[in-house]
């Protein structure tokens, strides 16, 4: 990770469980992408380290990928207000 910073690299992808080291070690200026979230309750299906939207953006994630969650939903568009919605507080 800080070889990354140090190659130039302004941001970082991480599963969520790794979010809050990475913010941690790299600073509040670094990007940190975070795919594999689920939603609350959701299997992981293919995900070998998931986490929710709320606790990765909580663990110091600049962005989350949600997409998975949303697009192999019965109901995208209620899938996207369920993420939408637990990201507020």
């Amino acid at each position: 990770m800080r070889q990354s910073r140090k190659a130039g690299c302004h941001g970082v992808i991480a599963s969520p469980p790794d979010v809050a080291a990475l913010r941690s070690a790299l600073g509040p200026d670094a990007v940190i992408v975070t795919p594999g979230v689920t939603l609350p309750g959701e299997s992981p299906a293919e995900h070998a380290r998931p986490g929710t939207p709320r606790a990765a953006i909580i663990a110091g994630a600049s962005h989350v990928v949600v997409g998975r969650t949303v697009t192999r939903a019965t109901d995208p568009a209620a899938a996207f207000r369920f993420v939408r919605a637990s990201l507020t507080p």
